[in-house]
């Protein structure tokens, strides 16, 4: 999974296993133990981890119980997903949705998109598919609509133990 920001500037990057895809999309599986960098940023995950891509302008990530994140969902807003055979890679548009373990939802650095969509000059229809979809997103989870509500992705992460075996 390979994260950019505006104008190819480098973001996240981690080695996902592909778990399988489903009427929401694409999920991969990231292993307890998965090496996560950024530029300025580098960590192991501490509990499994799933990816939802879907066609849209967003990707989530689930986790499980018992780790150091603050939250059991966190979606980035970005460009819709381009998926290879071996890599998916999207365009970071600052925007954060998230849900806390409490279950109460908050989007996050709407002053990071503020400052970016200046600096780096963001196209109208740029800032209008991230605004829309940080609110379509925002909405579902706070009703925990599907893919959001919790039996669709633990589900998912019930799989990424048997996809470490058999890959």
């Amino acid at each position: 999974m390979v994260f950019t920001k505006w104008g190819g500037l480098p973001h996240w990057e981690y080695d996902a296993v592909r778990l399988g895809e489903d009427e929401h999309g694409l999920w991969l599986g990231i292993p307890l133990g998965t090496l996560v960098g950024r530029p300025e940023a580098r960590f192991h995950t501490d509990v499994h981890q799933v990816v939802l891509v879907p066609e849209a302008g967003f990707v989530a990530t689930f986790f499980a119980p018992g780790g150091r994140a603050p939250c059991d969902l966190y979606v980035d807003i970005t460009t819709v997903a381009e998926v290879s055979e071996d890599s998916v890679s999207a365009v970071d548009l600052d925007l954060d949705v998230i849900r806390g373990w409490s279950g109460r939802v908050w989007v996050d650095d709407e002053d990071e998109f503020a400052e970016h969509r200046v600096r780096y000059a963001y196209p109208d229809e740029v800032v209008e598919h991230a605004t829309r979809s940080c609110d379509q997103v925002r909405r579902a989870v706070e009703r925990s609509a599907a893919p959001f509500g919790p039996d669709t992705a633990s589900r998912w992460l019930s799989l990424v133990d048997e996809a470490m075996m058999s890959g």
